[in-house]
This record gives C-alpha cells, structure tokens and sequence, in this order.
C-alpha cells in the first residue's frame, strides 16, 4: 500500500492537464515577447542567431560539423549533393569528454576537442586532399547559452548541464576553437556558429522548406523558430534582406509558477554543478512535454 502511495503522490505532483498546459504556455509567450523587446528583458533570452536564411535543399560541397553539447561531443564529415540527392556521404565520431576537463580551463577543453578533431580530420583524409586549395570549412553546434553579434562569433552567457568552467565565461567561444585548431596546425575555419536548436532547423528545412521550428530533448530543452525580423525591437540596425531572423529562444531557463516540481526534482537540483538555475528548470519544461 505504501508503495502505490509513493506512485499515486508521484503520478499527481507530475499532473499536467489541459488547463495547466494553457496557463504554461502563456506564461511562455508573455517571456517570448518580453525577450525579444530588450536584452535581459525575460528568463527565456530570446537570442538571435543572424541566421536570416536557411537552406533550401540545393546546398552543394564538403562539409565538416562539430557539436559540443554534452558529455560528449561529435565531429562531423558530410557531402551534400543538393536537389534530390541531398546527403552524399557522411561520416562520424563520437567522444567523451574527460570529466576534469568539465571544471578546468578553456584552453585545456578546447585544446582537446581540437586535437580530436585533427585526428578525425587526418583519418577521413587519408589518400585524398582538399580541391582548389580551399580551407576547410566547419559549422560549430554550441549548446550553450552565447550571446552573437554575428553568424561566427558569440560569447559565453552561461554554461548549463555538467559544465563550470569560468574562465571561459564572456568570450568569444569561436576565437578558443580557432585558436586551438591552429594549436594543432588543423587548416579549418569555423563559418557558422549555432545552437543545436538552430541545427536541428536547419537540418529539417534542409529536407523540408515548410519546417519552421526545431526543438531540443536531450541533456537539456530548448527551441529555435523563424521570427519576422521587424517582430524584434531589440534588433539593431539594417534588418535582413530576407526579412527574418532564427531566434534562439534558450527555453530551458524558463520558470513558472505553474511548472510542477517534485521533491526528486529539487534532489537532483541541490546535487548539480549549478544548483537554482538552468539544470532544474530544463527538467521541470521536460516534465510538462513528457
């Protein structure tokens, strides 16, 4: 009897019925529209990725990909052949992160990642070289909260998830891996930075030209969707010639009163590296999209 207690307490703390999903999602709209007034002006940041055109589907080359996000990160080759034949070939490696290089310095995870890149690079390369001379050209996923001031550069907000290094807070994230890449004497240059969010739209539209959100369930939550450019006051200066602009929207900070919290939550909240902030408030938003 106990037993089916703990679940029946369980199973109402984590309820979501319709009428708690309503007032969840306007809680929600109220943060988007206050983010995207003014800068600091909401939890959700509503941050602008100046991505104001997506792929169309007939993108053509080689490419490489890395995705920071996690425990692990990954390293990407792919051929795109555009119209119908899309992605040629693709390769990939998964890797772990050392867990002391989660708390050290910059320079040492950076300097990490970078070397596997090179090995990953050196082993797909093996026999062939690059056409034209051309520097390779890499797309940079970095899930973390950066504020951008153009599509290759952003600084570190925050870290989130199982990350605490401080001395890389407020910088340009972009100038690390390049400088660690040049470290390894690794001839890349990274073209686009973008959250994973981003990616997983850019991907989708890639396929699909009416796709117009992605969304993010791993580690963490979030989203980024299509905004009108002209819907953003925050923006400054020349609005975009295509007229829009891919919000980051990083959801995962947001907070409301009607958000269920449980008591298991809150345990696992008190053993995180950042204890109050984001890590919690991305489990209580999964809780609800359940």
């Amino acid at each position: 009897m106990a037993e089916q207690q703990v679940v029946a307490d369980l199973r109402e703390n984590c309820a979501t019925p319709a009428s708690l999903l309503r007032d969840v999602a306007a809680a929600m709209a109220d943060e988007m529209c206050a983010g995207l007034e003014k800068e600091g002006g909401s939890r959700v940041k509503m941050l602008l990725s100046y991505v104001d055109k997506l792929p169309t589907g007939r993108e053509e080359g080689l490419f490489y990909g890395l995705d920071l996000g996690g425990t692990n990160f990954r390293v990407l080759k792919v051929q795109l052949g555009g119209n119908d034949k899309h992605v040629i070939s693709r390769e990939s490696r998964e890797l772990a992160i050392p867990p002391h290089l989660m708390s050290g310095s910059s320079s040492e995870l950076f300097g990490f990642i970078a070397s596997e890149l090179a090995k990953f690079v050196a082993d797909e390369e093996q026999g062939t070289s690059l056409s034209n001379g051309k520097t390779r050209e890499l797309g940079f996923t970095f899930s973390f909260p950066v504020r951008q001031r153009s599509v290759a550069s952003g600084t570190l907000v925050k870290w989130t998830k199982a990350f605490s290094i401080e001395d890389a807070v407020g910088k340009d994230v972009v100038a690390e891996l390049q400088t660690a890449m040049q470290k390894q004497g690794l001839d890349m240059h990274v073209a686009a930075l973008i959250n994973d969010a981003v990616g997983t739209l850019a991907g989708a539209r890639y396929y699909d030209e009416d796709v117009v959100a992605g969304v993010i369930f791993g580690t963490g939550t979030n989203a980024a969707y299509v905004e009108k450019a002209n819907a953003i006051p925050k923006w400054e200066g020349e609005l975009p010639n295509s007229g829009e602009m891919v919000i980051n929207m990083e959801w995962g900070n947001f907070y409301s009163c009607h958000l269920p919290v449980t008591e298991y939550d809150q345990s696992l909240d008190n053993e995180s590296l950042n204890p109050g902030e984001q890590d919690l408030r991305e489990v209580n938003l999964r809780n609800v999209f359940r």
